[in-house]
């Protein structure tokens, strides 16, 4: 580890503690994986449940997406008492205070423009969403992963291996598939060119959140600060705080508070079904965006999207259970290709963090922690 930086397998540079044991990295790309697959499946079918019974504010729904950054809050408290008491508990004499805020200024700034940079993303996919099926938005999304690989190869210098590029083509296959038979998925009563636009809107959802990836990646590697955990978490607080200050500006504008209570009456699921929706989409999609940023942290953008990508199959046959949406043959073919290019990601990563570990070991002494230390987290 040289500069506050570590090299991940997949071969790009990313910043991590050097107090965080492997174990402990290990268990947090674990959850962060959990997280980002219980966000990217549930966040589209529950925003979806909101337009198919009356809701129609894209402002709203696109708020939704980073509303729940409050909780972050809670989880940073959290950290901080756990900080200050594992402080105590190893030097009783220290008088030193326990940091509170990590981030800097110069993070700060350039978070908070990858915030609005979000906020907009959350629009077009929003969009997108109230005008197309789950099966056809989703489908669409997949080919954000072309677009990271891309990005993350300029940005961060992303080094693709053999089985990385199978992957890749894979997934993007499968997608490819998928589209074949999107024409007949217009939703009824919905005019073509409603259709067309919400399906441009949702390739620019995927283009734009495939840069994003990317860029966060290369905000950790230019941080000129060691990158923990609670950073992390940091990050992630003020990405969504101020993507829902965007969205927030733009519900006013639109006078989205004034029709709010009117369309909680009108929902065809009833008024207490309305908020309830509304409170679980926030809390889901921050389980996106929360397991987004873990994944990079824990390993590259380009996993988070692959990660993204091979959920896709699974979002199709919920919206088919659910929804009753068309399961075409396609669509089982597209299931094979994206757990094969799955298994083919990870197969990769396997060997390639045996091969390292053997080069370690015949080279210098492990200097791996046997335990994480609270406070570094």
């Amino acid at each position: 580890m040289k500069n506050g930086t570590d090299t991940t397998t997949a071969g790009t540079t990313a910043p991590l503690s050097a107090k965080v044991s492997p174990a402990a990295k290990k268990t947090l790309l674990i959850l962060n994986c959990i997280l980002l697959s219980i966000g990217n499946c549930g966040g589209p079918l529950i925003m979806r449940l909101y337009f198919i019974h009356g809701g129609n504010r894209v402002w709203l729904s696109s708020s939704l997406e980073t509303a729940g950054w409050p909780f972050i809050v809670v989880v940073l408290v959290i950290l901080y008492f756990l900080r200050r008491s594992a402080g105590k508990h190893e030097n009783n004499n220290n008088n030193k205070p326990t940091t509170i805020i990590y981030m800097r200024p110069r993070l700060f700034f350039a978070v908070a423009f990858i915030g609005i940079v979000t906020g907009l993303d959350d629009y077009l996919y929003a969009y997108g969403v109230a005008r197309l099926p789950v099966s056809t938005s989703s489908l669409i999304i997949a080919s954000q992963l072309g677009f990271t690989a891309f990005f993350a190869y300029l940005l961060v210098k992303q080094k693709f291996t053999p089985y990385t590029i199978n992957a890749v083509v894979l997934l993007t296959v499968g997608a490819a598939v998928l589209a074949l038979h999107t024409s007949s998925d217009r939703p009824a009563g919905e005019s073509k060119k409603e259709y067309t636009l919400g399906f441009v809107m949702t390739v620019a959802a995927a283009l734009l959140y495939g840069f994003i990836l990317p860029l966060i990646e290369l905000t950790y590697n230019k941080a000129k600060q060691g990158i923990t955990y609670t950073l992390v978490l940091e990050i992630q607080m003020v990405m969504c705080l101020f993507a829902t200050i965007f969205c927030t500006v733009g519900m006013i504008i639109n006078n989205d508070f004034k029709v709010i209570p009117r369309e909680a009456m009108d929902f065809e699921l009833g008024k207490t079904k309305y908020y309830i929706i509304m409170c679980v989409s926030a809390l889901i999609w921050q389980c996106f965006f929360l397991g987004a940023i873990g994944v990079i942290f824990c390993s590259s953008s380009l996993l988070s999207g692959i990660i993204i990508a091979v959920l896709l199959p699974v979002t199709e046959v919920l919206a088919v259970v659910f929804y009753k949406e068309k399961f075409q043959a396609e669509k089982g073919v597209a299931l094979v290709l994206s757990l094969w290019g799955f298994a083919s990601y990870f197969y990769g990563e396997y060997k390639l963090t045996k091969k390292s570990k053997n080069n370690t070991e015949s080279s210098q002494p492990s200097t791996e922690l046997a335990q994480t230390n609270y406070s570094s987290v």
